[in-house]
């Protein structure tokens, strides 16, 4: 009995998580799907591999319909014994995305108990959390694996926590499987930044036992914690494995060439230049949307309505009624330094007003760390517009150089503000009634005296936005007028409106003092005002016009007449669709040399970069490209043959021998690879003779493809003599084997890109087979890492019910 009265408020808290999941996106509720752009473009992407699971019954580790050929570890790749995943699929439960919604709700929960703060007030944080609004807005755009592993984010510092404060089994536990499963998430680049305030609470750890000589149980919790991380990792060894073998291969390494594709020198020493890991940087100034969502414009596209000057202004000009509210339901008022924002990062100024109180009424010194985690993260989130510190960092701090987009590390302030908010909220109720008022006076005259700040600094901003000259120039000044003008009213409203939930809330906390509002109630009021404030801004982000039929979701690409008129070719090729080059939909539908991704092989890009951009069609011959999808006059897409295409694999006379990676790029300028080729012999010279390669080869053999699989590809040859043949497939050293007759055959790269052999005389069959010993290894050291974190699990349950200390 009282095992079930300790576990009723968490089963009623679960059960509310479910129910708010649900309910904010009701429509999975009708067997609806959000629509999110970027699992649009995943859809394409992962097409061919999707649709080769489904009929092979095999995984193939390889696509050829994007980027010329890639692996597939960062595009769904599903690896054996993943029994991470599997207990991943239980806690997603839920129709998506209420899916993720439910963990952000739980695993946040989890933390709360973790600092001892009761079930009501937890429950309440959970949604403060899982409201913030950058977490929403993820979930409507799709970036899926974000707001997967900011999910299990709370539930790994939770387990830290409890390994340092001497709880090393419950702990040691909880770190490994919440550890395992962040990782599983697949998003490294949250994962790294919880590493890194993972750091900052490690440290105030070290700091408090040190100070209190506490050495023994201090390397203790290390133990604990190193076991845990490993065998997390172990658990999860074959995405990392595959991912770390892959990042060499992709753009997130760092280039061979030593200049730019305009010719200047390239003197970066990061794997991506400082201007991309940047690009998207918060404005120092900007950063006051975390309290007041819209002062800065809200987002890219924002509707404001027919109260606005746009909508008077157009009015005024004659458009009618219906088209002028249709055409302000979209306009461009964000003014910040981002280049495209889709929602503000607010995290609710409720929040923040109760943040501020827990630095008055909370007294343990753990509030630090996640003020620290916050002060850090926004820091760092201002990226290029703080470049001391984003330099540092990218310099000198392992893998920082790795990840773009720096404005995203404000996930850390994201998770630290809700927590602090709820120990202020929890400890300002443990105060005796005469300390309260102080603390409160205090909080709100800081939070409220913000707003009253900026609302009386609107006059130093011009509300100037980036792209303001090209509206001038398309639409005129009297539209920038109407756009700046409505920018100030969004500044001046979003400030009036936060100034009124810090009054009303601090009213409600004082109504409690004067005793004119018990405690619960008190409670249950300051957490509607604080979801409230969250929820109401989300739904002008993320709604229900946001959800489609599950069709549309599943088939977001609609087939073109052009799409019809290549696919009667039965031949295998690839096609290129100029006006997608850097999008899936030709991904969906043929073999592209194009796509979507953050980790595209970094040599096919400059291949774009350095050749294609500057119209060297001899890249589309080369890469098989026989079909050109373009535009006609009216906009209609059509196919245009490319006669010239080399095919799937052709014989060359001659090799030009280079020495350096910026010799092979230099050289395809002009070059003709359907009788020569491009070997870099200070690459790859020592494994191959080069002296077969300097001397006059036939060229007069045949080489055809007969059987063509993702992971598999079969040629048949004939030829007089021995030859040197080219493949138009993307070379990947770590997995892609060469047979001829059965007999393993070393194959070597040429032309910055491709495949090639020497094939000996005769008639003589060929065969490439994806076979990436990766995926082997990484899949016995998964298994081992599964089965002892399952001995851990019993051992541990079983010395907590013995009550027994290690």
């Amino acid at each position: 009995m009282k095992v079930i009265t300790k576990l009723y408020p968490h089963a009623i808290a679960i059960l509310g998580f479910v129910i708010v999941s649900l309910f904010y996106f009701y429509p999975v509720l009708q067997g609806k799907q959000i629509f999110q752009s970027d699992i649009v473009q995943y859809t394409g992407m992962a097409k061919e591999q999707n649709d080769f699971r489904a009929s092979d019954h095999v995984e193939p580790y390889w696509t050829n319909s994007s980027f010329g050929g890639m692996p597939t570890y960062q595009l769904g790749a599903k690896y054996p014994h993943d029994y991470i995943g599997a207990i991943d699929d239980a806690l997603r439960f839920l129709p998506r995305p209420a899916d993720y919604l439910f963990l952000y709700f739980l695993g946040f929960y989890g933390l709360l108990l973790v600092l001892k703060v009761d079930p009501l007030k937890a429950f309440i944080g959970a949604l403060a959390f899982g409201f913030s609004t950058y977490l929403i807005i993820i979930l409507g755009v799709g970036h899926n694996a974000k707001a997967h592993t900011i999910a299990y984010m709370p539930l790994v510092i939770a387990g830290v926590i409890l390994v340092f404060q001497r709880r090393y089994i419950v702990g040691g536990l909880l770190t490994m499987f919440a550890a395992a499963l962040e990782i599983n998430a697949n998003h490294f680049q949250m994962t790294y930044y919880l590493l890194l305030f993972l750091l900052i609470l490690a440290a105030y750890f070290i700091y408090k036992d040190v100070k209190d000589k506490a050495f023994r149980p201090l390397l203790k919790s290390f133990g604990f914690l190193a076991i845990a991380g490993i065998l997390a990792v172990g658990a999860n060894a074959t995405n990392l494995m595959a991912t770390a073998e892959y990042a060499g291969f992709s753009i997130r390494s760092k280039s061979e060439l030593t200049y730019n594709p305009d010719g200047s020198a390239n003197t970066t020493s990061s794997a991506m230049t400082k201007d991309y890991i940047t690009e998207y940087s918060y404005g120092v100034m900007e950063s006051f949307n975390l309290i007041a969502p819209r002062i800065f414009g809200g987002s890219n596209s924002e509707n404001v309505g027919k109260d606005s000057e746009m909508y008077e202004m157009m009015i005024g000009n004659g458009v009618p009624d219906a088209q002028a509210a249709d055409f302000v339901s979209g306009m461009p008022t964000y003014w910040g330094d981002q280049p495209i924002v889709a929602a503000p990062a607010y995290i609710g100024v409720v929040v923040f007003f109760l943040a501020i109180l827990a630095l008055f009424v909370d007294d343990r010194k753990i509030k630090y760390v996640f003020l620290s985690g916050a002060v850090a993260s926004l820091l760092l989130s201002w990226g290029k517009n703080f470049p001391v510190l984003t330099d540092f960092f990218i310099d000198f701090i392992p893998m920082y150089d790795k990840f773009r987009a720096v404005s995203s590390i404000q996930v850390i302030l994201e998770l630290c503000f809700p927590v602090l908010a709820i120990m202020g909220l929890q400890s300002f109720f443990k105060l005796d009634k005469e300390q309260h008022f102080k603390p409160l006076w205090q909080a709100a005259a800081i939070s409220f005296g913000t707003i009253v700040i900026l609302f009386l600094s609107k006059g130093m901003f011009s509300f100037a936005g980036a792209n303001d000259g090209y509206y001038l120039e398309s639409y005129g000044p009297q539209f920038v007028d109407a756009l700046k003008s409505d920018r100030k009213s969004l500044f001046n409203a979003d400030l009036l409106r936060s100034g009124f939930f810090i009054i009303v809330t601090a009213g409600v906390l004082w109504l409690y003092i004067k005793n004119k509002l018990a405690h619960t109630t008190a409670i249950v009021l300051v957490g509607l005002f604080m979801v409230s404030d969250l929820f109401f801004v989300d739904k002008k982000y993320v709604s229900t016009k946001d959800f489609v039929s599950s069709r549309q979701v599943e088939v977001p690409f609609q087939e073109t007449l052009a799409d019809q008129e290549i696919a009667k070719d039965p031949g295998i090729f690839r096609v290129f669709e100029v006006q997608d080059l850097m999008g899936a939909r030709t991904s969906y539908f043929h073999k592209s040399i194009g796509g979507y991704s953050a980790v595209r092989p970094r040599r096919v890009q400059q291949l774009f970069d350095y050749q294609l951009a500057k119209n060297n069609l001899e890249i589309l011959n080369m890469l098989n490209v026989k079909y050109v999808i373009q535009q006609d006059k009216e906009g209609k897409d059509f196919p245009a043959i490319n006669p010239d295409a080399n095919g799937n694999a052709w014989f060359v006379r001659d090799v030009k021998l280079v020495n350096k990676a910026n010799d092979e790029m230099r050289l395809l300028e002009g070059f003709d690879t359907k009788h020569a080729a491009i070997f870099n012999i200070n690459l790859y010279g020592e494994k191959f003779n080069n002296a077969r390669l300097k001397r006059n080869l036939d060229d007069s053999g045949t080489i055809a493809l007969e059987v063509y699989k993702p992971n598999y590809l079969k040629y048949s040859s004939k030829s007089k003599n021995e030859g040197l043949a080219v493949f138009s497939e993307i070379y990947y050293e770590k997995g892609w084997n060469a047979y001829v007759d059965g007999v393993k055959t070393d194959h070597f790269p040429v032309d910055y890109v491709l495949r090639a052999m020497m094939v000996p005389a005769g008639d003589h069959t060929i065969e490439f087979k994806f076979e990436p010993e990766v995926v082997k290894t990484g899949s016995t050291i998964t298994l081992i890492s599964a089965v002892l974190m399952l001995l851990l699990l019993i051992g541990g349950i079983y010395f907590e019910r013995k009550g027994k200390e290690i």
